[in-house]
């Protein structure tokens, strides 16, 4: 089985969910951009909140893109009246928008928006599920899109809710094929402990915006809150091969109580035994000794 660590291409680090002055975040577009170059990352989406009510724009973030550093356009949006099971309004992810997305309108429903977003090429993902306790049934609810945050760093601290990866678990089970963010949803409030704390690392061939919307969508990256991922070879029913930075465990996880692991100080590679596996795909976290966690995309194993 082929993963991503053998295709062609390099990894770039990004951010795919911050906010700035031009919702409600607390640096303009330019020094949000540049605090993210200068802290060694590849790219940006700036994920502003897109509400026509607040006139609280798309931001068009092309003028800070170099030969270095590029941004995508992006967004988080919102439904005006229809609200989530718990009677949250939905934010919805969408990485790879057009400056002309249409603003929702009063009805437009969570699903409805997801779909339109999907229409126009862009990488949809649910956010922060764990701080909305988003419910099974609005996951579902939103067929088509291609991921799910398991770690939000500004959700850490404000209401230690930062963890979505069992809501990734129980759609997996359930056959929805979701790939796994690591996002900081850094809003620059001073003081707050939300930067370089979630990230993805994407594997494409340049660093172009519409190459890494496309490797997005094909689940070519992994998430991180620390550690590296740096190579995964998979032979079905006979056996995984990880290697990483230093980590004190590393796991493979699939359906519900199946699950491997190996543990080890400084532990930076590792083997499992996939002859009597029977998930029909399996993910790999590692964890390192701070408690930081690098999270691959489920690998499904075709019948």
């Amino acid at each position: 089985m082929q993963t991503v660590f053998q295709k062609p291409g390099r990894f770039f680090r990004g951010n795919l969910h911050t906010h700035s002055t031009r919702s409600d975040g607390k640096l303009p577009p330019e020094a949000v951009c540049r605090w993210y170059q200068e802290s060694g990352y590849d790219f940006i989406a700036l994920s502003d909140h897109f509400l026509d009510v607040f006139d609280w724009p798309i931001t068009d973030t092309r003028p800070y893109r170099s030969e270095a550093f590029t941004t995508i356009l992006s967004a988080e949006v919102h439904t005006l009246q229809h609200r989530m099971e718990l009677g949250h309004r939905w934010h919805i992810l969408a990485v790879g928008l057009p400056l002309d997305f249409a603003p929702t309108w009063p009805e437009e429903t969570g699903p409805e928006l997801a779909a339109r977003a999907l229409a126009t090429g862009a990488f949809v993902a649910a956010v922060h599920p764990q701080w909305f306790m988003m419910t099974e049934g609005d996951v579902l609810s939103l067929p088509g899109i291609h991921g799910l945050e398991v770690f939000n760093a500004g959700c850490q601290d404000d209401s230690d809710t930062a963890d979505g990866a069992y809501m990734l678990d129980y759609m997996l089970a359930r056959g929805k094929r979701l790939t796994a963010l690591a996002t900081d949803d850094a809003h620059f409030v001073p003081g707050a402990n939300e930067r370089m704390r979630g990230w993805v690392m994407v594997k494409a061939p340049t660093l172009d915006p519409e190459g890494l919307v496309t490797a997005l969508k094909a689940g070519d990256f992994y998430a991180s809150s620390g550690p590296r991922l740096l190579d995964v070879v998979i032979a079905p029913q006979e056996k995984v091969y990880v290697r990483c930075s230093p980590a004190e465990r590393i796991y493979i996880l699939g359906r519900p109580t199946e699950y491997q692991s190996v543990a080890g100080q400084g532990l930076m590679e590792a083997e499992f035994d996939l002859s009597r596996w029977r998930s029909p795909y399996l993910r790999i976290l590692v964890r390192d000794h701070l408690g930081q966690r690098a999270w691959s995309n489920p690998f499904w194993f075709e019948t």
